[in-house]
């Protein structure tokens, strides 16, 4: 019972703080997940939110699902989705209606804009987190070689990004498990 009522509580506030959708939420969750519940480790979080981009749909359920059958079963499953989607949804209708009020406000514009700032320094933490634990495990050449092919691929070959991450899934259980 306690689990599921961390899993609400963990879910709820990293979704209903997370401004911006998933991108914003992954920083919050990851927090939750692996620095205060210590649900998943570095690098486990590394791999779901790897897998869980190169699948359809949105991110924060998908980390929700995960987390919560790992904790819980079906039951942590429910409950952590219905924490995610849930308050997101009550709120999206809330704020569209005010929106709609007050969408020519100096106020609403200007609150917007603060706050993308805030979300791209918690972008460059997790970044660096996940960056640091990469470099430990497998070491800067290997993590600066992966992450130099990555930009190579997406940025001027316009891979999908998809395709990169098994890529790079494929890297590491085939070359990197060797080493590691």
């Amino acid at each position: 019972m306690e689990d599921w009522l961390q899993l609400l509580i963990s879910f709820f506030i990293s979704n209903v703080l997370g401004y911006g959708g998933g991108p914003a939420s992954i920083p919050l969750m990851y927090k939750e997940i692996v620095t205060h519940h210590g649900w998943l480790s570095d690098p486990d979080f590394s791999n779901m939110l790897a897998l869980g981009n190169a699948l359809p749909g949105p991110i924060a359920t998908k980390i929700a699902a995960f987390v919560g059958y790992g904790v819980s079963g079906w039951v942590g499953m429910v409950i952590a989705l219905a924490a995610t989607v849930i308050p997101s949804a009550a709120a999206l209708i809330w704020l569209l209606n005010l929106l709609q009020k007050y969408r020519t406000s100096p106020v609403v514009k200007g609150m917007t804009l603060l706050v993308q700032p805030v979300i791209a320094i918690m972008m460059l933490t997790l970044t660096w987190q996940m960056g640091k634990s990469s470099v430990i495990s497998i070491g800067l050449l290997q993590s600066l070689g992966i992450a130099a092919v990555a930009f190579w691929a997406m940025n001027i070959r316009k891979i999908h990004p998809a395709i990169v991450i098994v890529a790079a899934f494929a890297y590491g259980g085939l070359v990197l498990s060797q080493v590691v």
